[in-house]
């Protein structure tokens, strides 16, 4: 079973694939596209680590000719992944390729038009690019392309899907109880891409912008989804279906395979480990993903199961499978706060996720938990 540890270039400073392997993984998914960040890094060279939009490798050839090109980091010439793969290749393990696809806020600012339009007319998720947009899609293609041609065993697609209303920028303010209808129906996309893409788009823009401007010219808060919204967010879905289809081909074509990462676990869980409602599954459309039609697109799907309780990680990883079929089935955790609490705690949620049917458990992650925590998981892997 391969078991592994997501880490951050910037993380694995004099850090070798050796150590990061001594924390009872099989395998490291290192971030080689990676966003903006302010991280709390409790054994790293620095104890606070500021990220930035961007790639650790020199870009190559691969965006010639496209309008978005990503930011390239300033330790890419280095070539930090393909020392990293030197090593796991001369220690027998994988290594898979991580990349953040379309959350980018430098993009975003530098190219309002590819983000996505809220029903009001307006840009203001600069890093949520909208996957319906052709030089995105363009973009999600090609950054795929160079991820495995850094020689990664499979690629990690974070982000790919549309985003939403909570997490399209990094210092956010919002004084006004919106309630959960609200703040949906802010986070859809209305770009001249997705109307073009989905018919029911100016019914359901005008929905949603007479439901956000109520709760905004001062009533109360809504948190029933007209079905209006609903319908056109479950719409979405064969966008990023296709998107995801596309950028599997390229990354095969490579000699590398693509695993999609699933955000609904966290959508659900992130802030405190508790997640309410139903099993994550069942609310992926919220982001345009159908898990039922990407398992027939990609042979490996990753899901966040952030939660405390080892019921609730049994309850998701059931709801995926079932959907999923027999594809791949890499279940997430979290070793440390605000997740687990021991290593017992640790050893039941990942016990929980095997017999639930997922085909192997990955942990998040190496810089950003004091090592005591990582310390966890050996005896959770035996």
């Amino acid at each position: 079973m391969d078991s592994s540890l997501y880490a951050l270039v910037e993380d694995l400073d004099g850090v070798d694939a050796a150590r990061v392997l001594s924390h009872g993984v099989s395998s490291i998914t290192v971030g080689a596209a990676y966003h903006r960040a302010r991280d709390v890094t409790p054994h790293g060279r620095t104890r606070v680590t500021m990220r930035h939009d961007g790639i650790h490798f020199p870009p190559g050839d691969v965006f010639d000719g496209l309008r978005l090109v990503p930011p390239v980091r300033r330790d890419a010439d280095r070539e930090p992944i393909r020392a990293l793969r030197e090593q796991t290749r001369d220690l027998g393990v994988p290594l898979h390729g991580w990349g953040v696809f379309l959350h980018s806020t430098t993009l975003g600012l530098a190219f309002p038009d590819v983000s996505q339009e809220n029903c009001f007319g307006d840009r203001a998720a600069p890093a949520d690019l909208c996957p319906s947009n052709p030089d995105v899609r363009a973009y999600s293609v090609a950054l795929g392309r160079a991820i495995a041609r850094q020689g990664t065993d499979t690629v990690v697609a974070e982000s790919l899907h549309f985003g939403m209303f909570g997490h399209g920028y990094h210092h956010e303010r919002a004084f006004v109880d919106l309630g959960s209808a609200a703040e949906f129906a802010l986070g859809l996309c209305f770009c001249s891409h997705c109307r073009d893409r989905i018919p029911s788009a100016d019914a359901a823009r005008a929905e949603a912008a007479r439901l956000a401007a109520s709760v905004l010219d001062g009533g109360p808060p809504v948190t029933e989804l007209p079905d209006a919204l609903e319908e056109y967010a479950r719409a979405r879905t064969p966008i990023v279906t296709s998107l995801v289809a596309e950028v599997a081909e390229a990354v095969a074509a490579e000699g590398s395979a693509l695993t999609f990462l699933d955000l609904t676990g966290a959508v659900k869980g992130y802030a405190d480990g508790r997640p309410t409602g139903g099993p994550a599954a069942d609310s992926a459309w919220q982001i345009g993903v159908d898990p039922s039609a990407l398992s027939s697109v990609v042979p490996s799907y990753a899901i966040l199961c952030y939660a405390h309780d080892e019921t609730r990680v049994a309850e998701d990883v059931t709801a995926y499978r079932a959907a999923l079929g027999d594809i791949t089935l890499r279940a997430l955790l979290r070793p440390g706060v605000p997740d687990t609490d021991s290593a017992d705690h640790l050893a039941a949620k990942v016990t929980a996720a095997l017999e639930s049917g997922a085909s192997t458990v990955d942990y998040y992650m190496y810089g950003l938990v004091p090592l005591p925590v990582l310390s966890r998981i050996p005896p959770a892997v035996a």
